[in-house]
């Protein structure tokens, strides 16, 4: 991606960097914070790599549904390394400078990531829609091919978001205060800097949430509406109780992803930044990547035998 240097401002200068305050600006607060954060971070990676080494070494887990939760692993994996280690090197460094083409790449794969993660759990949520609801043609309809064909389009959507949002930002001139109340570069944050109209891009902003969040949560909805629908007809209590437990660590994910985006991002023209923010930052950034390995696999016998075996290095790739 070619980055763009900062236009000059109506002053004739230019800012080129930045400065994130971070979650906390005391510094006898720092060393906690780094080990706080940075066990966080060993948690959520060797969760999701451990989910990612279960679903491939164990051939019960080679089914569509567990094809879209590593891809899942991975984007968590990717969210929490966008952001995470470059907020421990500035605590150890006590530098808190971030260059503007750094802080445009950060929020490239943010968006990316995030993007990706919205249609990935659509793709999950028809997955589970085809396997309650049309079990009889499920193979088929779930292919192969069709699975990597959503997982395809999921990167295609998220690199158009990213982009869209990141060209637009280099529209704006920066020529004020360059300080950042967050720990990391979001559009939020930085349009409060802009010292030109933000007004397109806050309206480009909502119209990309609304394409890349709120269709796929609608249509998220709309499965799960059918799914209820034929697990009420299920007239055995043990096997509608197995039909919900196959949903409720997605349906899960979803409320936790979705509830958090709706407030970071719906929030337009709201005034300065706030510690709320940096709350719900953490929530989307470290939270959520280092649960969704937990959820997953809190009552999922045969993704902790998996699990297990791979801690033990007693697995088979056959």
């Amino acid at each position: 991606m070619v980055l763009m240097e900062p236009e000059l401002g109506a002053n004739g200068t230019a800012v080129t960097e930045f400065i994130l305050l971070g979650l906390v600006e005391t510094p006898e607060l720092w060393p906690f914070v780094f080990v706080l954060f940075f066990f966080a971070y060993l948690v959520s990676v060797g969760g999701n790599l451990g989910i990612l080494a279960a679903i491939l070494v164990e051939p019960k887990l080679h089914t569509p549904m567990y094809f879209f939760l590593g891809n899942l692993s991975v984007l968590d994996v990717g969210c929490i390394t966008v952001t995470v280690p470059a907020m421990l090197g500035r605590l150890l460094s006590h530098r808190r400078i971030i260059s503007y083409n750094a802080c445009l790449s950060q929020l490239f794969f943010f968006h990316l990531l995030a993007g990706m993660d919205c249609f990935l759990l659509t793709a999950m949520a028809y997955d589970r829609f085809l396997a309650i609801c049309r079990p009889l043609t499920y193979s088929t309809r779930m292919s192969q091919t069709v699975q990597s064909t959503l997982v395809a389009v999921s990167w295609a959507c998220g690199i158009s978001n990213a982009l869209t949002q990141t060209i637009a930002l280099t529209t704006l001139n920066f020529c004020g205060s360059n300080v950042i109340n967050h720990f990391y570069c979001d559009l939020p944050q930085l349009f409060q800097l802009s010292c030109s109209s933000v007004q397109f891009n806050e309206l480009l902003l909502f119209v990309m949430c609304i394409l890349m969040a709120g269709v796929p949560l609608v249509l998220i909805i709309t499965s799960y509406i059918h799914v209820a629908a034929a697990v009420l007809r299920i007239r055995s209590v043990e096997g509608r109780k197995k039909a919900f437990s196959t949903c409720g660590s997605h349906l899960t994910v979803v409320f936790l992803f979705y509830g958090t985006g709706i407030f970071n991002y719906m929030r337009l023209g709201s005034e300065e930044s706030s510690d709320k923010d940096k709350g719900v930052g953490v929530f989307n950034t470290v939270i959520n990547p280092m649960l969704n390995p937990l959820v997953y696999s809190l009552r999922n016998p045969d993704v902790q035998g998996a699990l297990w075996r791979v801690l033990m290095g007693k697995w088979s790739l056959t």
